[in-house]
């Protein structure tokens, strides 16, 4: 879970991690990535498969809020961030 020394550079990061530590119950599971390139800041979240519910939310109010909120973040530090939930790993 451990992100190099790029936090500052990654607008987000660091309100999507306290967010989704108190969220999720499987905090072993959780691994963000944040990722910086020429098209802005990709925020890449995996949690467990029995998490992945509380993280969507119903109708997938959750998630769109954190979209919302890492956005406007984004916009603050004039750079474009976009969230992406990956599938918990099948094993």
């Amino acid at each position: 879970m451990m992100i190099p020394d790029t936090t500052a550079a990654t607008p987000g990061l660091d309100f999507l991690r306290y967010v989704l530590e108190a969220l999720v119950e499987d905090k072993d599971q959780l691994h963000i990535d944040g990722t910086v390139d020429e098209l802005g800041v990709l925020l890449t979240v995996r949690v467990s498969e029995r998490d992945m519910g509380k993280l969507i939310g119903k109708g997938g109010q959750t998630v769109k809020a954190l979209r919302t909120l890492v956005r406007i973040i984004g916009g603050n530090a004039n750079q474009r961030v976009n969230l992406k939930i990956l599938e918990p790993n099948a094993a």
